[in-house]
C-alpha cells in the first residue's frame, strides 16, 4: 500500500478528537521546531499563522448551531482563540516567546489523550458486547 492510500485510510478511520489531537501535534512541532528561531526567519511566521489558524478554526467551531459542547467550554475556546492571536503577534515582533502558545497546545493535547482514553475504556466495553470500536493513536512529542 503506498504511502497516499495509507494516509487517506487513516484520516477516514479517525475520529474527531484523534485528528484534533494529530493537528494538535503538528502544529506543536513546528512551534517547538520555530522555538529558537530569530524573528525575522519566514519559518517562526509561519508556525504562528498555522497555531493561529487552529484556534481560530475551533473558535469558529464553537459558534456553530448544534456545537455538542458545552457552552462554558466553548467560551473558553473562544477566549483561548483570542489570547493565542495576540500573543502571537507580540511573539511575531520578539516581545514574547513561543513556549506559552506550545504549553497551552500541549494541555489541549492532554485532555484529547485523556478524553481519548475514557472513551477507549468505554468502548472497550460495548466492544465485548459487540460494539466496532477505533482506537486512539497518538504520536509524543
Amino acid at each position: 500500500m503506498s504511502l497516499e492510500a495509507y494516509q487517506k485510510t487513516q484520516q477516514a478511520t479517525e475520529t474527531a478528537s484523534q485528528t484534533e489531537y494529530r493537528i494538535f501535534t503538528q502544529v506543536t512541532r513546528a512551534l517547538m521546531d520555530a522555538r529558537e528561531l530569530p524573528t525575522t526567519d519566514k519559518r517562526l511566521h509561519e508556525a504562528l499563522h498555522w497555531n493561529r489558524r487552529l484556534w481560530s478554526t475551533l473558535a469558529t467551531d464553537c459558534a456553530v448551531e448544534g456545537n455538542k459542547l458545552p457552552d462554558i467550554l466553548r467560551g473558553q475556546i473562544v477566549s483561548l482563540s483570542i489570547w493565542v492571536s495576540k500573543y502571537s503577534s507580540q511573539v511575531a515582533k520578539g516581545e514574547e516567546n513561543v513556549d506559552a502558545l506550545i504549553t497551552i497546545n500541549r494541555n489541549i493535547m492532554d485532555g484529547l489523550a485523556a478524553q481519548a482514553s475514557l472513551s477507549s475504556s468505554g468502548a472497550a466495553r460495548e466492544e465485548s458486547a459487540g460494539a466496532p470500536t477505533q482506537p486512539f493513536t497518538s504520536t509524543t512529542i
